[in-house]
């Protein structure tokens, strides 16, 4: 089980950012599912209720008491197939981009994708006679707009772009991102309003983002500024090793001096005993001389 964590974790520090956003889309699912299955094994009331605290509500009331669903809802999904479908567009399109914009790019756009998307939804049920009767009980949640974002800015930046489409054969990007909006558009007051209402919040980020970008304005700029301020309060850093001074020696130089001092007095001892063993031979010598000798001969 150790391996498997570290695997997974290994894979997520290598991966692209759109790997890694997959990666935390995949855990909070995971998560999400292991909580309301527990919940559920202890007969929990409204097992499911603490999940409209990281959903984003329409109604503006509700949203004062959480705000920080703007950005919780763009992580959260209902099913298996609403992730499965999202992180394959994410796959897909974030390789794309990743050709034409950098990785912080995209993990900023992601962001404001999503935060776009979210307000164009409470904008518009709260402006819209149609929605007023469903805001109290309207809840989004998903990580749709934000992909929307990322495939109108790459399409945007190149709408020339081939994409191959299993039965379709191939396609312009622009035509494909002008179709998904479409849908959008004409699908704007089904059952699945709020969705397709913040698709197009989340295109519209990716557009105008592109569309600055080229002037020299970065729309994302902010936001990662803020995701790396906050990423730096989390990242271990290491402990730099207490250095050793040394007071009164005088440095490496100062040692390096005694050491010469030291090798040349012991060689003008021996040169001194040599000489006087030639004099006066062997015997001639004291005791500490013969000891000074012998250990010279070792070395």
């Amino acid at each position: 089980m150790a391996t498997i964590i570290t695997d997974l974790r290994d894979t997520f520090r290598r991966g692209s950012i759109y790997i890694q956003l997959i990666y935390i889309n995949v855990a909070v699912f995971v998560a999400v599912a292991l909580t309301g299955i527990v919940l559920q094994l202890f007969n929990a009331g409204a097992a499911g209720g603490w999940l409209a605290w990281l959903e984003l509500p329409a109604s503006p009331v509700r949203f004062l008491m959480q705000p920080w669903s703007l950005l919780t809802y763009m992580f959260m999904h209902e099913g298996l197939l609403h992730i499965l479908f999202n992180m394959l567009w994410l796959y897909w399109f974030g390789a794309i981009f990743l050709q034409m914009f950098s990785a912080k790019h995209l993990r900023g756009l992601y962001v404001l994708g999503g935060i776009c998307g979210g307000v164009l939804y409470m904008a518009a049920y709260n402006v819209f006679p149609y929605f007023r009767p469903y805001i109290d009980h309207s809840f989004m949640l998903g990580a749709s707009a934000s992909v929307l974002a990322i495939v109108a800015a790459a399409a945007y930046r190149e709408p020339n772009y081939p994409i191959r489409l299993f039965l379709l054969g191939t396609l312009r990007l622009k035509y494909l991102a002008l179709i998904v909006i479409g849908m959008d558009l004409l699908l704007i007051t089904s059952d699945n309003a709020g969705g397709h209402i913040a698709h197009l919040g989340g295109a519209l980020a990716g557009l105008l983002f592109a569309s600055e970008l080229g002037k020299g304005r970065d729309l994302t700029a902010w936001i990662n500024r803020v995701l790396d301020g906050a990423g730096a309060l989390f990242r271990h850093k290491p402990r730099k090793p207490k250095m050793k001074v040394h007071y009164g020696t005088g440095g490496p130089r100062r040692q390096d001096y005694d050491y010469n001092a030291r090798k040349k007095a012991q060689s003008d001892e021996i040169d001194r005993i040599l000489d006087k063993l030639r004099k006066t031979g062997y015997e001639g010598l004291s005791d500490e001389e013969k000891k000074s000798l012998f250990d010279a001969s070792k070395r």
